[in-house]
């Protein structure tokens, strides 16, 4: 995928309180509007892989608000390949024309297949691949979230010369291969911290299968309830920072990535006259999604 990715503009935050860390953003969600931030970077070598081996179809797998299924959808539109995604919960078949995710994903012509979040846990086995070649056909497999060692060499490049002089790089963690990425880019002086957006302590195991190297660690108390939980503090915040810095945040990853990056700064976590880089990754089309759960709540909404 040839997108510009030379001139990604990295912004600072001014941070509204007193302290001698600095704190900066890379802008990886202006990559392109659809395909955007890590799941470009997780798609590239992914999708020049598939044409190698003269793949025409895609498949992949995802929720209900995945960026990673949208993004395939619309990089599979852009280049040629027919797409296919297989989204776990069966009755969000009901919910297609209301689901601003999978209706985007149908749009840009993606095949969905609903199916029991049961039967889509026996997405890795074998015998679930074996039905599904035996009902699509051939097609390329690309994992849930995109992870895999080609989408880690994709995220491997979001750090150039040009982010050389930052101590500390922070990102968001769903499946591990961006930071696992990072981690194999980075330059030898500095730390990758990763803000899970899952509950639990599993993906330390995770990241570790995709890069060898020890410069990260994960910091497991920002994820607000777990995956795609939130609360009116975290959309405060979110809306707040946005009226401040002109920079939307999505509630999945970003918004919990910077809430723990700014609540840790204050709470002198950092080094002094730390530079720190945080990664943009991108999901803003999961905004639409969130506000309509916040909406049928009553809830305040994400500007």
């Amino acid at each position: 995928m040839e997108f510009e990715t030379q001139h990604i503009p990295i912004q600072e935050v001014t941070l509204n309180f007193d302290t001698d860390v600095r704190l900066f953003i890379k802008r990886e969600d202006l990559i392109h509007p659809f395909v955007s931030g890590n799941k470009f970077r997780k798609l590239k070598y992914n999708l020049a892989e598939a044409h190698k081996e003269k793949h025409t179809t895609l498949l992949t797998f995802g929720g209900a608000f995945s960026n990673h299924i949208a993004a395939v959808a619309a990089a599979g539109k852009m280049y040629g390949f027919q797409t296919i995604g297989i989204i776990r919960g069966d009755e969000l078949r009901a919910k297609l024309n209301t689901n601003a995710t999978l209706k985007f994903a149908a749009e840009n012509g993606m095949h969905l297949k609903f199916i029991t979040r049961e039967h889509y846990r026996e997405k890795t086995t074998s015998e679930f691949l074996a039905q599904l070649r035996h009902e699509f056909g051939r097609f390329y497999t690309i994992p849930e979230g995109g992870t895999n060692m080609l989408a880690v060499k994709g995220c491997a490049e979001i750090i150039t010369e040009t982010e050389k002089d930052f101590d500390t790089i922070c990102c968001a963690v769903g499946t591990g291969g961006t930071i696992a990425g990072i981690s194999k880019g980075a330059f030898s002086h500095q730390k990758i911290v990763g803000f899970p957006a899952l509950k639990g302590n599993f993906l330390q195991a995770e990241i570790q299968q995709f890069t060898t190297v020890n410069n990260w660690e994960l910091i497991n108390t920002y994820h607000f309830g777990g995956y795609g939980k939130v609360t009116e503090e975290l959309i405060q915040f979110i809306n707040d920072f946005n009226k401040r810095t002109n920079i939307p945040l999505d509630p999945i990853y970003t918004g919990k990535m910077l809430f723990g990056i700014i609540d840790l700064i204050k709470n002198g976590h950092f080094a002094k006259q730390n530079r720190i880089l945080a990664i943009h990754t991108g999901g803003l089309q999961g905004i639409e999604g969130m506000n309509q759960k916040l909406q049928r709540k009553g809830q305040q909404t994400i500007i």
